[in-house]
């Protein structure tokens, strides 16, 4: 089975301008599946793009399935970075007779484009689709460190105390999955008042790695080093504040600026590790002068330039290019490495695995920040450290 039969063609027509593009716009330099499929041979494509038509278990947001379409049009008509871009638009996944139906297109998709090296950007429908984004990597029997940027957590229960895959329960279907494939869960922009006591304490004694709207406000770099670490993300728009993105029935008054939501994703792009990402919640219905599908055509852009920006540092090679620094607790309990590249200033974190744990590593190398160092060398124990090698025992 080819990923034609999981995908339907565009009407590129409907998505040009009466004029055409111009040269120098993303809409006449990419690929699109219009007539005949795209070859995907090995090499020729760095990113493709996929709308999914699917909103059935989009909680209060129908209207969701129809987002790609306005976010093509937007994002067509941007003019290309200082970059060849190799881009291809792979048209669109219908919905299945049954909601699985469509999560099993999805989770195909995704993981053959990853196993051809391609990055998936997965547009529209609801963020349930995170669900079927992360069961991909059960094909490819790959360890998943997911992000997610959320104003909520999306652990609901339904009135009778069982688990629906939806976009407010979808986590538990990932959290409770066997084999578990997920080694580490982020979020980015929770805001407390959504978040029960209850799924705190879930989050804390998981060891999970969650920062409110609060603790990166303004600071959006902050962000750098949690968004580097992650193999798949998951954005809901309604992270980002109605004010900016109202194209979402669940938006509300605080969240995300818009021109912070671009640089998490110029940082998602940046991220070598990625290998999958999906813009899930945008609701046509809602939107204002195709306002929220710019911001979200820009968002994309942002992407993009950072995939194109990639740094390529991740340590070791060569080990010239790298420095070791080491700082040791007061109380003498662990010595701790970090690695801090010469090319980019980024710093990593040298866990070790427990003794008998890993025989061919000896330590797990987790993204951290400059502040975790200078923590460390006043003698404290960074709460990223802790939490890493407490998911390795």
């Amino acid at each position: 089975m080819s990923l034609e039969d999981f995908l339907t063609p565009l009407s590129i027509d409907k998505l040009t301008p009466k004029q055409g593009f111009f040269q120098s716009q993303i809409g006449g330099l990419m690929d699109v599946y219009s007539n005949d499929f795209p070859d995907l041979e090995e090499g020729k494509y760095d990113i493709a793009l996929i709308g999914v038509l699917e909103d059935r278990n989009a909680i209060d947001n129908s209207g969701a399935a129809l987002a790609a379409d306005y976010i093509r049009e937007k994002f067509y008509s941007l003019n290309e970075g200082n970059y060849s871009t190799r881009i291809v638009d792979l048209g669109n996944i219908k919905p299945g007779l049954k909601v699985s139906d469509t999560y099993i297109a999805l989770k195909k998709v995704v993981a053959e484009l990853i196993k051809m090296n391609i990055l998936p950007v997965i547009l529209g429908g609801g963020q349930d689709l995170t669900y079927p984004q992360f069961m991909a990597y059960e094909e490819l029997e790959q360890k998943v460190d997911l992000l997610v940027i959320d104003s909520h957590f999306d652990l609901d229960e339904n009135k009778e105390g069982t688990i629906e895959t939806t976009s407010a329960a979808y986590l538990n279907k990932i959290l409770l999955h066997e084999p578990n494939y997920l080694f580490n869960f982020s979020n980015i922009g929770y805001q407390t008042y959504f978040v029960s006591q209850e799924s705190l304490k879930v989050m804390e004694k998981l060891y999970f790695d969650v920062h409110r709207l609060g603790d990166v406000y303004d600071h959006i770099s902050r962000t750098e080093p949690i968004i580097r670490n992650a193999n798949m993300i998951s954005f809901d728009i309604s992270a980002i504040r109605s004010s900016d993105a109202q194209a979402n029935s669940n938006a509300t008054p605080n969240g995300f600026y818009g021109e912070e939501a671009c640089q998490i994703c110029r940082y998602a792009g940046m991220n070598d590790k990625l290998t999958s990402i999906g813009f899930y919640e945008f609701n046509p219905a809602f939107d204002q002068n195709g306002q929220t599908a710019s911001l979200i055509a820009q968002m994309l852009w942002y992407l993009v330039d950072g995939f194109y920006h990639r740094k390529k540092d991740f340590p070791f090679q060569p080990k010239s290019q790298y420095l070791l620094y080491r700082a040791n607790l007061k109380d003498g309990s662990y010595e701790l490495i970090f690695v801090k590249s010469k090319k980019t200033d980024r710093w990593w974190m040298q866990v070790p695995y427990p003794s008998g744990i890993s025989k061919n590593e000896r330590y797990h190398l987790i993204p951290c920040s400059y502040d975790d160092y200078k923590l460390a060398v006043s003698g404290e124990m960074p709460d990223l450290w802790w939490r890493t090698f407490q998911k390795l025992v």
